[in-house]
């Protein structure tokens, strides 16, 4: 299939009518559904949270010692790549895209990534400097959700990063145009391969267009599943003199 190529997948939908159309089928819950030998629809696929609640009493005074806190607990819970987040950005024309990249770094400065400044993602956050991050740790029914200004990470630490990587993550910044249209798997692996060659035997460079960006955040959200959908939400808002704490609906 050519790059710009589309695809509708109607066809692929076609045996599936049932299960994506809207309440369509019996009104059984999944579980029914299964025990009677019925199709499950869209409709019927839902979970009540149970695990626990999330009490103001129960945060820390600021949200990057509870991020941690979850996030441990989260590691705890052998959840794979807990680290991984969603992250949205949005262009001047404010229309959003986003993604999943990794954390990398956190401190009190704030939540670390590191990417291609030239990808989709890097000419947005240049143009319109703000994201959201949401890690969705579903199978301890917790998110959490981060909004704020973005900022370039400071070349050195970019460098120092960098130097950690694999060698072969390495070489593939150096291949990849990231967002760029390619016309075949094979331009990437002959890049790679030529890139491979030029360095061999020798420590690879940072590339000039790649390195971090900061989400220095204004709110973060700790979300908790609840029974009957009202879950806890608490989130920090950041003011002039700390954070404060507010409760939102479900």
């Amino acid at each position: 299939m050519a790059a710009a190529e589309k695809c509708t997948g109607a066809s692929d939908l076609g045996s599936n009518r049932g299960r994506f159309k809207p309440g369509g089928g019996l009104p059984f819950d999944s579980a029914r559904r299964r025990a009677h030998g019925q199709p499950v629809t869209l409709a019927d696929l839902r979970k009540e949270y149970s695990l626990a609640g999330l009490a103001e009493a129960d945060l820390a005074r600021e949200p990057f010692r509870q991020f941690e806190k979850w996030f441990q607990e989260a590691e705890a819970a052998k959840l794979p790549e807990p680290n991984a987040m969603l992250l949205a950005t949005a262009g001047t024309d404010g229309r959003p895209s986003a993604r999943t990249v990794l954390l990398k770094g956190l401190d009190g400065r704030g939540f670390v990534f590191y990417t291609n400044y030239e990808s989709r993602k890097g000419r947005e956050l240049a143009a319109n400097p703000r994201a959201t991050l949401v890690f969705p740790w579903f199978p301890i029914e917790r998110q959490v959700i981060i909004e704020g200004a973005v900022t370039k990470v400071a070349r050195e630490e970019s460098e120092a990063y960098y130097a950690t990587r694999p060698r072969a993550s390495q070489l593939a910044a150096w291949v990849s145009q990231q967002s760029a249209l390619v016309p075949a798997r094979s331009v990437l692996e002959e890049g790679y391969k030529a890139v491979e060659r030029r360095h061999e035997g020798q420590a690879v460079p940072t590339p000039p267009h790649w390195g971090g960006w900061r989400v220095v955040p204004e709110t973060v959200e700790f979300w908790q599943g609840r029974r009957s959908r009202l879950h806890d939400r608490l989130r920090y808002r950041r003011q002039k003199d700390g954070w404060t704490v507010e409760r939102l609906a479900p």
